[in-house]
């Protein structure tokens, strides 16, 4: 049955197109494609202001916070589990264990406000990026990334600090930093 209404699912998204659909219930300034593909959305909590791209695999099941602000561009993978350690050391056992088995990995993911993820990007089960961090296109992140971190690579690293980048930015366009500092926090000339 969940084939027959996923392939319904994107008869209609070609019929219908790739374009952008504006406003979640409750997030009228919220953005997400259809082609993108949000399972387990009970566990979604979704701020305003978000932009999610195409082609996107998004699960929510063990809990996903996205903040304001975030973009999450195209081909990117968001998950709250995994079960590639799980069914390779299971075997055939995997498909009648009862419960979650050996290997199972499960937690909650949290997106902090205006941070950036790049095409194809892999956020892993229980990963967090900070407010205003970059994850930059193919990097893996797993674990906790810093507010204002850039990350790049599989797995990602701390490559650099957003708040360099936006400091000269804001030294061209000082009529920014009171709405830069409201979610940010307090710059220094």
């Amino acid at each position: 049955m969940r084939a027959f209404l996923n392939r319904c699912r994107r008869r209609l998204v070609r019929l219908v197109g790739f374009h952008m659909l504006f406003g979640e219930a409750g997030r009228p300034h919220t953005r997400i494609a259809p082609s993108t593909c949000i399972e387990g959305e009970a566990g979604l909590q979704l701020g305003d202001h978000v932009f999610i791209g195409q082609f996107n695999f998004i699960d929510a099941s063990a809990g996903l916070v996205i903040e304001e602000g975030v973009q999450i561009t195209n081909f990117c993978s968001i998950v709250t589990h995994s079960t590639h350690d799980a069914l390779r050391v299971n075997g055939r056992r995997f498909a009648t264990h009862g419960g979650e088995p050996p290997g199972y990995r499960k937690a909650p993911v949290r997106l902090g406000a205006y941070s950036f993820i790049g095409p194809h990007s892999l956020v892993e089960p229980g990963a967090t990026l900070g407010k205003g961090a970059i994850l930059c296109a193919y990097s893996q992140l797993r674990g906790a990334a810093p507010d204002f971190a850039i990350m790049a690579g599989q797995p990602a690293r701390q490559v650099g600090d957003t708040r360099e980048r936006d400091a000269a930015l804001l030294a061209r366009h000082p009529e920014l930093r009171d709405a830069y500092e409201a979610w940010a926090g307090r710059v220094t000339p």
